[in-house]
């Protein structure tokens, strides 16, 4: 497996990302096009609403799964980070941290953590900055 960095840290879930969704997108657009066709030729009917109604109704659980999943990674980070910090200082993590720096946090090794936390916490610093200005980077290969 290549070697985790700033500049390739982004995963892609092929099936979701390069099928899933480009086919959810095609049927939706699909769908819209021959329901506007219909319904300037027939005009209303029952069955084109009930047809666009399925389409997005089997859209929504994949992107609920998804959405689901990262939310739940997003808290389990949240706390692991929180553990690290206090194990290595014996303090809590402040409250300041938004989820976003926190997430971005997690790439850091255990040398440069509690320095990058404070860095962070005095300037303010964006998760794309977090992440540029680590030194040693912490792979993350489980992300969803």
């Amino acid at each position: 497996m290549k070697e985790q960095s700033y500049a390739n840290h982004t995963r892609y879930q092929p099936l979701q990302h390069f099928v899933w969704l480009p086919l959810s997108f095609l049927l939706l657009v699909g769908t819209v096009i021959y329901t506007v066709i219909q319904f300037m030729k027939d005009g209303f009917s029952l069955h084109l609403l009930l047809l666009v109604g399925v389409v997005i109704l089997a859209i929504i659980p994949g992107m609920l799964a998804r959405i689901y999943a990262l939310t739940l990674q997003d808290r389990l980070i949240r706390t692991e980070e929180q553990l690290r910090y206090y194990m290595l200082t014996g303090k809590g993590l402040n409250n300041r941290l938004t989820n976003e720096q926190i997430i971005a946090l997690r790439f850091s090794s255990d040398r440069e953590f509690v320095e990058l936390v404070d860095r962070t916490l005095e300037e303010n610093l964006s998760p794309a900055e977090i992440k540029k200005n680590v030194k040693t980077w912490r792979a993350d290969y489980h992300r969803v």
